[in-house]
């Protein structure tokens, strides 16, 4: 997916569309929860790289996950925690 830059250099705000691209289907709240963060389609591609197991690998390269990143891993691993 590209990543679209606005005037300001900042990635472009994710909509419900990246969202889906990023991750498919999400539950309503899911995607309401993530979209009033603010999310650019950077913050979505962070998280979707740490939801898929990759975390290790940027976390030993100096870039641990924080931000709303982190924020939209933790939403979107909420039900995970509560199956334990």
């Amino acid at each position: 997916m590209a990543q679209v830059q606005s005037s300001y250099g900042r990635a472009a705000i994710a909509t419900r569309d990246d969202l889906r691209g990023f991750f498919g289907d999400l539950d309503e709240r899911k995607v309401l929860d993530i979209l009033a963060l603010n999310p650019t389609t950077t913050d979505l591609e962070e998280a979707a790289l740490w939801a898929a197991g990759d975390g290790d690998v940027l976390g030993k390269r100096g870039h641990p996950l924080c931000g709303i990143a982190a924020e939209i891993c933790e939403i979107l691993t909420v039900d995970e925690d509560e199956d334990r």
